[in-house]
């Protein structure tokens, strides 16, 4: 796992057991690069902690896809690409299908046994990435815009809030440790971090800010 940099809560704050809430700085992140050379992936997070390729219930990370060619094929994980950055791509399935990743934000879905190859449309990207082995996960991934000014509902053993674009402040009711306001844990985001909230179940979320966040709720089956 990579180092994460993690806001201490304040003098005299309570929490609830197994409850925990910490950010994972963009800045921290470690690229690993791809075996084809044709990109780097800076790991977020990952179920269990510190599991590899082979052993993890759940990934989450950044690519920089630098190049055209085949995606690795990740039989029994399903897969959730978000572009971040960059022109966009086409994923091309071995028998047709096509997924298009052309505007910020766009979110494309898929079985990771598929073949796939990427076509880069002007260069390289830069893609979120969520795979989840659907034996053992459930997983749900929404686009919040801070400016909608809307009241949600996280409800997941786990939860992230990943920071895609401009800033964000991400308020959580509920028990856990505190931040700043006695009242109401709430952390900073700039783009590329990531908030991550264990036993996130029925805690209000409100965003404030000028981004737009990647939610990502992963419930253990």
């Amino acid at each position: 796992m990579h180092a994460h940099s993690q806001t201490a809560p304040q003098p005299g704050a309570s929490a609830t057991p197994g409850a925990s809430l910490r950010i994972v700085r963009g800045a921290a992140l470690q690229a690993t690069p791809w075996k084809n050379g044709g990109g780097v992936t800076r790991e977020i997070a990952a179920g269990p902690a510190g599991a590899g390729l082979e052993s993890f219930a759940w990934r989450v990370s950044v690519a920089e896809v630098e190049r055209s060619g085949p995606f690795s094929r990740f039989p029994g994980v399903d897969r959730t690409l978000v572009l971040l950055a960059g022109a966009g791509m086409h994923l091309v399935e071995a028998h047709g299908a096509t997924h298009v990743l052309m505007q910020p934000l766009a979110v494309a879905r898929f079985d990771g046994a598929v073949a796939l190859d990427a076509q880069l449309v002007d260069g390289a990207t830069r893609d979120f990435n969520l795979m989840v082995r659907r034996e053992r996960v459930q997983a749900a991934l929404d686009i919040w815009m801070a400016g909608q000014a809307r009241t949600r509902v996280l409800d997941a053993d786990t939860a992230l809030i990943f920071c895609a674009r401009g800033s964000l402040e991400v308020r959580i009711d509920g028990e856990g440790p505190r931040w700043g306001d006695v009242s109401q844990p709430r952390a900073a985001l700039a783009a590329m971090d990531t908030l991550v909230v264990d036993a996130a179940r029925s805690r209000t979320c409100e965003l404030t800010g000028d981004g737009a966040a990647i939610v990502v709720q992963l419930r253990y089956l």
